[in-house]
């Protein structure tokens, strides 16, 4: 298992970050991300999890959530 962070600096690097990361990988995004117009469809559709980072409590429960899961079906 192994962590990719990739801390874009454009709207096209999603497009680029999409080619580079494996197969049977979780995406995680900000949960802001979800409101960009297509952009955000194209995340929720490709079953990236989101994160609301002002919301503490249900970041960590769903990151919890995820690891749980990462580990019980061996992606990464």
């Amino acid at each position: 298992p192994f962590v990719i962070v990739c801390n874009h600096q454009a709207s096209l690097d999603l497009m680029t970050m999409v080619e580079v990361i494996p197969e049977r990988c979780v995406p995680v995004a900000k949960r802001e991300l979800l409101y960009m117009g297509t952009v955000g469809w194209a995340c929720w559709l490709s079953g990236i999890i989101f994160i609301d980072r002002h919301r503490r409590d249900a970041a960590i429960e769903v990151i919890s959530h995820t690891a749980s899961t990462i580990r019980r079906e061996n992606v990464r």
